[in-house]
């Protein structure tokens, strides 16, 4: 408790509460993760609403019995990865090394060791929380990861002691820019997911993503023509329950040209395009839940090519 000296005392017992559960082996917390299913999915219908709007209009190819299996097999695995963030909180680093494996780790090696940052564009697929732990205890050089803030102070300092007791370091979002102006030649990893949605203000770069005008953030790209930066995909695949395999695909070496038209973005629009490949060969493992296109594209705003 002595990490994380801003909690409130009253959120003391749920701390504790929660420290405990993490203890528990995955094979029990997943008799825990079907039962919390079976409430979300039937009992409350936790966004389901949300979840079937979302995937009816990214794959209207498919029909009403498909999207409700897709449906059914995300509230499962949303389940499980709710379990395996608790167990996160106290997983240790040989249990990480056991369920995620890199399949092509060398290409991210020689990268670092040219003796700068790599960028890494990730997502909300499969369980995204895992990465930058399982990083942390693999590579042999820094794993940093950028992150949002949470309003709660609890959770604000529950999740920063989860993602961090493994060696991650974490960057708030708001500093992203300042710390890489600090560390721009500390030859290290900084992982960012990338697929969030902008604050409507905030918006850059619309491009089409699973058949709908789509709103991405563009500040990995920025760094990476600001400072050079190699940028990877990192494609995340469930393999069975709690197994994982994380694989490098490259976007930039660093020396992409920047593009002619400030309204460009090759960078994002490739990253676009491989998440896209990646749900579609896993459309249960996305994150559903969240309003991904509650934003509209103003009339006579340019798209993405």
């Amino acid at each position: 408790m002595n990490k994380d000296p801003n909690i409130p005392p009253l959120y003391y017992p749920l701390w504790f509460f929660l420290k405990g559960l993490s203890l528990l082996p995955l094979p029990v917390l997943y008799v825990l993760a079907d039962f919390l299913y079976f409430v979300v999915y039937y009992l409350i219908g936790y966004r389901k609403k949300v979840v079937l709007q979302n995937l009816r209009s990214a794959f209207p190819e498919k029909s009403e019995r498909e999207i409700q299996r897709i449906a059914k097999n995300f509230y499962r695995q949303f389940a499980d990865v709710v379990v395996e963030i608790l167990r996160l909180h106290s997983m240790r680093p040989e249990e990480m090394r056991r369920r995620i494996t890199f399949t092509n780790q060398q290409l991210l090696d020689d990268l670092v060791k040219q003796g700068t940052p790599v960028i890494t564009m990730g997502s909300h697929a499969a369980n995204w929380e895992w990465i930058l732990p399982a990083g942390a205890v693999q590579f042999s050089f820094p794993t940093n990861g950028i992150y949002k803030s949470l309003n709660n102070p609890f959770f604000e300092a529950y999740m920063l002691h989860t993602r961090s007791q493994l060696g991650t370091r974490l960057i708030e979002m708001k500093e992203t820019s300042r710390d890489f102006v600090r560390n721009r030649k500390v030859p290290r990893v900084v992982a960012m997911l990338s697929d969030q949605t902008p604050m409507k203000n905030e918006i850059q770069y619309w491009t089409t993503f699973l058949h709908q005008d789509t709103p991405f953030y563009v500040g990995a790209e920025k760094l990476s023509n600001m400072f050079g930066y190699p940028v990877l995909y990192l494609d995340v695949q469930r393999t069975s329950r709690g197994h994982y395999t994380l694989t490098f695909e490259t976007i930039t070496d660093g020396t992409l040209a920047k593009p002619a038209a400030e309204d460009q973005y090759p960078i994002t629009e490739l990253f676009a395009k491989k998440l896209e490949s990646t749900i579609r060969r896993s459309p249960a493992d996305y994150l559903w839940t969240h309003k991904r296109w509650k934003h509209k594209r103003p009339e006579g705003e340019s798209l993405g090519v």
